[in-house]
């Protein structure tokens, strides 16, 4: 929407609706397509996650780009357009009534502000070029493409990759489950608690026989023992801490070969009755359909010991001949360790390379297109290294937002790569000035409306809405930094980011050439070189070739010449 409306602004006042339409269009659509292709497709490749958290999430918020792309490019332009309208009647911003073109000067300035129209640029035809605009094209562009500034954000960017490699090296797996209550909630306090007295304890894990099995058959009450003591052996199980109904059942009324089912129930029932407590490890105790039994997890101090030990207690159970099933309810997010950097790195492997098929499709240079991509696995190095400085460890809900981090980190470096390519300007500091100039202001106001939109959720007292606010923030701040800055000074030093400039320089030395020492044009249809804006909107140079032809001095000549064949910004 803010690129929609700088490209607006820039159009001539006095065009016609239709011709203001085409030229905010032109500049515009390509762009906005470029970004919302990659944002749309950035998030339906989450779906491709095994978590169903982040498949709703994915489905939702790519939809949602869809239609806010279909908005802006249908009703938004007809806005603009009624807004064109009421611009060419000059009537007034509010309500729309016919108000003067010239300042009175009988009456105040606020009056003059508000109730006089039809002021716009008279040098460019455009409306008045905003503070920020300016700001851009007469301080900061300029600034950017000094050599020692160069320099100077080539050395920042070298920083800023190291410091989010390391950080990327010092990222947590895993997911504290307070976090996922309120930080008010009682669930903290128990969790603290169990923190303070019990951390040596991991979860008490439950193994239970599913099927229904002879218990009375010597065999496999000796195989379920057998495999009970195997993950007694294990590295994360206390065996003193084990709980087995059947182990204290057969020390008690014994079972050996000649034990059969009748008298096996009957002492069961026996059993169960003086201790009534193994009632609740027995579904029905007549056929015992299944059963239960307890381990006791220990040495579980980080998410690596915690994936780890259900993996090898799953890999226990695998090995008993007896089927059998490790659970516990906490297993649900110790799961998500063993796919978490997996599903992660794929996500953003797969969206970096849609990313630079959409990008070779719409932006007319290869090179280009791989800064864009080159710009995406930045940001997304930068936040998951600077994640670990904020203490957001890596878990399915920062995988939520790492995918929103893929799709945002495009706009930015896409708008300004497509514009600088899109100048004909042969200097390629000045096409770098121009890109900025033209969509410096925009990316200012979607990075601080972003930002304004999510800082409430800085102060909220859920962990979730705090690490959303705190992946957002560091996405845009990226974005725009990536946008404004490295973007434009590495372009500048690969110049042939030019879609045209190539075949523009061959036209140009074609075109000057002596003509029997008198120094003259050889061709008949054309008599001089001249340099003219295309329009306010790029900055793009052409060639005016009047049908007459004369002679121009030797000195002249020359400076064409070199400014075709010598010219150093001239790539």
């Amino acid at each position: 929407m803010f690129i929609l409306i700088s490209c607006w602004q820039q159009t001539k006042v006095k065009n016609k609706i239709e011709d203001r339409m085409d030229e905010t269009y032109a500049d515009a659509a390509v762009s906005i397509t470029i970004t919302t292709l990659t944002d749309a497709l950035a998030f339906f490749i989450g779906i491709l996650t095994p978590f169903r958290s982040v498949q709703v999430f994915c489905i939702y918020t790519g939809t949602t780009v869809l239609l806010c792309y279909i908005y802006n490019i249908t009703l938004f332009g007809a806005v603009l357009a009624l807004n064109g309208r009421r611009e060419s009647a000059n009537r007034h911003w509010l309500t729309c009534m016919k108000v003067s073109n010239e300042v009175l000067p009988d009456h105040t300035k606020a009056f003059n502000a508000c109730c006089v129209g039809g002021a716009f640029d008279q040098t460019t035809g455009t409306e008045e070029p905003h503070p920020m605009s300016l700001f851009f094209k007469e301080y900061f562009g300029p600034f950017l493409t000094n050599t020692w500034t160069k320099v100077f954000v080539a050395f920042l960017y070298g920083g800023y990759l190291a410091s989010s490699i390391y950080g990327c090296s010092q990222i947590k797996e895993g997911i504290d489950l307070r976090n996922l209550a309120n930080d008010k909630s009682y669930v903290n306090s128990y969790y603290d608690h169990q923190d303070a007295y019990f951390n040596n304890y991991g979860p008490r894990v439950m193994v239970v026989v599913k099927d229904e099995v002879p218990y009375w058959n010597i065999t496999i009450s000796s195989a379920i023992e057998t495999c009970m003591q195997h993950f007694e052996n294990l590295f994360y199980v206390e065996k003193n801490l084990s709980e087995s109904w059947l182990r204290i059942f057969t020390q008690i009324a014994g079972i050996n070969s000649s034990t059969s089912e009748t008298e096996f129930r009957r002492n069961l029932f026996e059993f169960v009755k003086n201790i009534p407590v193994f009632t609740l490890d027995i579904n029905n105790v007549s056929t015992i359909i299944s059963s239960r039994f307890f381990i006791q997890t220990v040495n579980i101090t980080d998410a690596v010991a915690e994936k780890n030990m259900v993996n090898k207690l799953r890999d226990t159970a695998n090995k008993c001949s007896v089927t059998l099933l490790v659970y516990h309810p906490a297993f649900i997010y110790f799961d998500q360790y063993a796919v978490i950097i997996i599903n992660t790195v794929q996500n953003v492997l797969i969206a970096a390379g849609a990313m630079l098929v959409i990008s070779l499709l719409l932006i007319p240079n290869p090179l280009c297109c791989l800064w864009v991509t080159f710009a995406i696995a930045s940001v997304i190095v930068g936040v998951a290294g600077f994640m670990a400085y904020w203490d957001v460890n890596l878990d399915s809900i920062s995988m939520i937002n790492l995918v929103i981090c893929i799709g945002f980190s495009v706009d930015f470096s896409a708008h300004i790569s497509y514009a600088f390519v899109s100048n004909r300007n042969p200097n390629a500091n000045e096409r770098a000035v121009d890109a900025v100039h033209m969509l410096g202001y925009p990316i200012i106001q979607g990075a601080v409306s972003t930002i304004i939109g999510v800082v409430v959720l800085a102060a909220a007292d859920s962990y979730i809405f705090r690490t959303f606010f705190k992946i957002m923030f560091l996405v845009i701040l990226f974005g725009a930094l990536h946008g404004l800055v490295f973007i434009p000074v590495f372009l500048t030093f690969f110049r042939s980011c030019s879609k045209s400039e190539g075949n523009e320089k061959k036209s140009i030395k074609s075109q000057i050439t002596p003509d029997n020492g008198d120094n003259t044009l050889s061709s008949l249809s054309m008599n001089r070189y001249v340099l003219s804006p295309e329009s306010h909107a790029n900055h793009a140079y052409n060639l005016e070739i009047p049908n007459a032809q004369k002679h121009i001095k030797a000195n002249n000549i020359s400076r064409l010449k070199q400014k075709a064949y010598a010219d150093p910004d001239c790539p």
